[in-house]
């Protein structure tokens, strides 16, 4: 019985909510009494929540009919603001198509205006003229950007102003003016200098080409100058006072000026060659100096030689005199004995007047096929290049056919004097020899009349 007190008053206690004062029930009638107090509060408390919706529902109904109020408004000032859009739109329509007509050719013209002002200020920005007129752009794209952001007419100034400065750039153009300004050297340093402009063509000062840079609008000294027979054209024009000066001008404003910088001097050249053209040179050179080398030596002997035919006395000193010494050391030998005597001394004297001769025939022979050999070492570079990237660069290619190029003209640069120099010296040491052959048989002549006379 206890038990089934216990489990009821638990399912009893559980729905309804006790004060923190609340005693303990010690019997069954007090918790039913506890029990129906309960209820009564709780009933209490449900009908004051009740009064309190009751009484805030008028309040919710009056906001909702303002929120409902505040929509219509908003939906009926919509309506009025699309048809006012509506009819500006056909009114701008309207009065831009009057316009348009009103305007008539005069339209055209200004478009010309602006394109004519475009174009001005992109020739101006790379002008050299602009090296000492600056910011002369500055209205130009200010007229065409206001032309082409909005339908503003151009005024009567503004036509002027750009008639101005296309009649000023011509004019300009025709001059030769000297103005000082800040240059930055090739080292990177900046000093104020005396620069000549020439026309709209070049810049110069104290003897060398300059360029006018239109991102940063300075000058600067090229740092690679063109070859030296411009920069001496240019250094008579920095030293000249009123008399003419010949002078080479770009024409075109500075492209063939870099063109020229850009290319390629003879040092640079030989280098493309690369070690192949080096070995060229390397055996043109020893050819050289050889040649060299013979023709003082051939010069010398010849002129020995000829100093012998006109004395009977034989010296030492030169071919044709040790040969005639021959026929003196054996004054008493038959004629065939003399005879081979002369021919071993002329054999002996031979090899010294054609000595390293063959050297610069066989450099003559082998230089251009080295300069083949490098065409080919040139071809499979450019061979490979184009395996690896393919052909849409061409500069990728450039090296390899530049070696090829230049090993092939290096080759046959050092081969054709060397053909020249072997041939030069072989004809003059071979007339040497004949003057020994001729006078050894002169000398045998003499000794067999002489035998045929005793006889």
């Amino acid at each position: 019985m206890k038990k089934l007190l216990k489990n009821v008053s638990l399912l009893c206690v559980l729905p309804f909510a006790f004060n923190a004062s609340a005693q303990q029930a010690k019997s069954l009638d007090e918790l039913l009494t506890q029990l129906e107090q309960g209820q009564i509060a709780q009933s209490e408390q449900n009908r004051q929540r009740e009064a309190v919706f009751l009484a805030k529902q008028d309040q919710q109904e009056r906001l909702l009919a303002q929120a409902k109020n505040l929509r219509d408004q908003a939906v009926e000032l919509s309506n009025d603001l699309e048809e006012t859009f509506q009819f500006n739109e056909i009114n701008i329509a309207n009065k831009a198509d009057a316009l348009n007509q009103r305007m008539g050719e005069l339209k055209e013209l200004f478009g010309v205006l602006q394109q004519v002002a475009g174009d001005t200020q992109s020739k101006f920005q790379t002008s050299v003229i602009s090296a000492q007129l600056p910011n002369r752009g500055q209205f130009l794209n200010e007229f065409a950007q206001s032309m082409a952001s909005t339908s503003k007419l151009a005024s009567i100034e503004e036509i002027e102003r750009l008639w101005f400065e296309l009649q000023r750039e011509m004019t300009q153009s025709g001059k030769v003016h000297k103005f000082t300004r800040e240059v930055v050297a090739a080292d990177g340093s900046k000093a104020d200098q005396e620069v000549i402009r020439i026309g709209g063509f070049n810049l110069v000062s104290q003897g060398k080409y300059l360029e006018y840079v239109d991102e940063t609008g300075s000058v600067a000294e090229l740092i690679r100058q063109p070859a030296s027979r411009y920069l001496a054209s240019a250094q008579q024009l920095t030293t000249a006072t009123n008399e003419a000066v010949q002078f080479a001008l770009d024409p075109t404003g500075g492209s063939i000026l870099g063109l020229l910088v850009q290319a390629p001097n003879t040092e640079e050249r030989i280098d493309q060659g690369g070690p192949v053209g080096y070995v060229i040179l390397a055996l043109g050179a020893i050819g050289l100096l050889i040649a060299i080398e013979r023709f003082i030596t051939l010069f010398l002997i010849g002129s020995k030689v000829n100093r012998q035919l006109k004395s009977d006395t034989a010296a030492q000193d030169n071919p044709l005199g040790r040969v005639m010494q021959v026929k003196d050391e054996n004054a008493s030998a038959d004629t065939e004995t003399l005879e081979l005597k002369l021919s071993e001394r002329i054999l002996a004297e031979v090899p010294r007047l054609t000595s390293r001769l063959t050297i610069i025939k066989i450099i003559s022979v082998v230089a251009p096929l080295i300069g083949l050999l490098g065409t080919v070492v040139g071809m499979i570079n450019t061979f490979q290049a184009i395996t690896l990237f393919g052909t849409g660069d061409p500069k990728l290619m450039a090296g390899g056919i530049s070696q090829a190029l230049v090993t092939t003209v290096l080759g046959l640069v050092v081969a054709i004097p060397m053909v020249f120099l072997s041939t030069m010296l072989n004809t003059r040491s071979r007339g040497i020899i004949n003057i020994l052959q001729q006078q050894s048989a002169g000398i045998i002549a003499e000794r067999a009349e002489r035998a045929e006379k005793g006889a």
